[in-house]
């Protein structure tokens, strides 16, 4: 036997030992598509330099053209069509559907965003950069290095001449980070043509795949008052802010970080000038939750507060703005992440699982009654501030394991609910 057969043996054999420590079956390593992978890194990681290196924040319509620019040429060469589908509310860039047809059985939809937290003129002081361990940029890791991954996952099975999947639908959206307002209608359109969802959303450390979201609500606690000169006749006015300080209170009172229900205040506003006693203050809460009954806590205990006024003749509304549901624990996800981790075992790598209180499309996909599978891009952190980053050390496992999730689907999609 040669070396390179001794060396195969074993890492064959490695791979079957870690497997079984990991709890997962291994699948076997396709060398094809690993050595495609690797060779794909210095492309993967220009292509995400050039649309990091743009500013698309939601909202930023010209940023999202910019970016659409670069990527539609790139699915059109591998004979993917495209449809730009205008957004669904005011002011969003337009979304991005390509779709691959091929000869065999699944139908396979790829989720991922393009717009971020960030405002226009950010590149200019924050640009992509990396070291030898991360890469760093706005939307780096959120989500343009996934949409990136999932162009390249494409490209591969292009190069290989793979088309044993009945449809691949890749949507490049552009509202995301607001609840995808602009792509709702579109989003439950193509869930159910499919058969599965993969949500190219980063994989959280040290290098896990999502299985669970929490959904994601905001409340708005508006306070009315009475306006007035704040040194000729302050006791006239109703200080709006004040009472909002005291409504904050019910917010105080529940959890603030861990894996269930979570309230944080992220938005506040109050007055226009220093000389007048301001009639109107508002707050914003952000409410996470594992299940959708226990918004009606955070419902209750807001109310409640607004019964109490401190500062008299104020009035206090409630009012909440839905962005995505929960994705819960369930067994199609489950299924989906065995798949990914007999693969990831095949190249002698562990893979997690794990959830978090980042809200995605996936939850939207659940709610269709379509399997989806969460966190498929390259591992990050620091999301939505200047510490975003992309572990670079997974970007060609992480592609090879969705370039093989695409393969396995194609050839054999899970049954829905």
């Amino acid at each position: 036997m040669t070396v390179l057969g001794h060396r195969a043996l074993w890492l064959c054999g490695t791979a079957g030992a870690m497997a079984m420590a990991w709890g997962a079956q291994a699948a076997p390593r396709d060398a094809r598509v690993f050595d495609a992978a690797t060779a794909a890194r210095a492309g993967q990681l220009d292509l995400l330099k050039s649309v990091v290196d743009i500013d698309s924040g939601t909202g930023d319509a010209e940023g999202a053209a910019r970016v659409d620019a670069i990527l539609i040429p790139r699915l059109q060469a591998l004979g993917a069509s495209i449809r730009k589908v205008p957004a669904e509310a005011p002011g969003l860039g337009e979304n991005v559907v390509a779709t691959l047809e091929g000869t065999g059985k699944g139908r396979i939809l790829m989720i991922g965003h393009i717009d971020t937290v960030f405002p226009a003129g950010t590149v200019k002081h924050w640009a992509y950069h990396t070291d030898n361990l991360k890469a760093y940029g706005p939307g780096v890791s959120d989500e343009k290095g996934g949409v990136v991954e999932g162009i390249t996952a494409l490209t591969l099975l292009h190069e290989l001449k793979f088309t044993g999947y009945a449809r691949i639908t890749l949507l490049i959206e552009t509202s995301e980070e607001t609840g995808s307002p602009g792509t709702r209608k579109l989003i439950d359109s193509l869930m159910r043509q499919n058969d599965v969802e993969l949500n190219l959303e980063p994989g959280d450390a040290p290098d896990a795949i999502t299985v669970w979201r929490k959904g994601s609500t905001t409340y708005t606690i508006a306070v009315h008052g009475r306006a007035a000169h704040a040194g000729v006749a302050p006791q006239d006015g109703r200080n709006a802010a004040v009472e909002l300080i005291h409504q904050l209170q019910a917010v105080e009172k529940l959890p603030h970080t861990g894996d269930g229900l979570t309230a944080n205040l992220t938005v506040l506003k109050a007055g226009e000038r220093n000389n007048i006693i301001p009639d109107l203050a508002e707050a914003q809460v952000n409410v996470r939750v594992r299940s959708a009954d226990q918004l009606k806590l955070v419902q209750d205990a807001l109310e409640a507060q607004a019964k109490t006024t401190v500062v008299p003749d104020t009035k206090v509304e409630i009012s909440t703005t839905p962005a995505f549901p929960p994705l819960p624990n369930n067994p199609a996800t489950d299924a989906l992440a065995a798949r990914a981790k007999a693969i990831y075992a095949g190249i002698a790598r562990p893979l997690e699982t794990a959830g978090n209180g980042g809200a995605s499309e996936s939850a939207l996909a659940h709610a269709a009654g379509t399997p989806a599978l969460d966190g498929l891009g390259p591992v990050g952190g620091g999301f939505h501030s200047t510490r975003e980053y992309l572990e670079l050390r997974t970007v060609t496992p992480r592609l090879y394991l969705l370039t093989e999730l695409l393969m396995q689907i194609g050839a054999a999609p899970p049954a829905k609910p």
